[in-house]
């Protein structure tokens, strides 16, 4: 995110309308784009849920331990446990 001067940018009728409310400060105006979820741009969601399936199939379908789950994926019970049951 770089900074730009607001004179440079903005109407000066703006400008003074801004002025008003907070003279002097840094504003942070978003971008009008929505929001994304976390991890869409990186993959990290995706790699976790496809983690979390893995778990639960190993789990329901192969019957592996939850202690044997927890040291593969090197995660505590409750975790295990949250992921198995939610």
């Amino acid at each position: 995110m770089k900074y730009r001067n607001a004179s440079e940018v903005l109407p000066d009728d703006l400008l003074k309308e801004l002025q008003k409310y907070a003279p002097g400060e840094i504003l942070y105006v978003p971008s009008g784009n929505l929001r994304k979820k976390w991890g869409a741009d990186t993959g990290a969601r995706r790699f976790y849920e496809e983690r979390n399936e893995e778990i639960r199939r190993k789990f329901f379908v192969m019957k592996v331990k939850i202690d044997t789950l927890c040291e593969e994926y090197s995660l505590s019970d409750e975790t295990v446990k949250k992921i198995l049951y939610r």
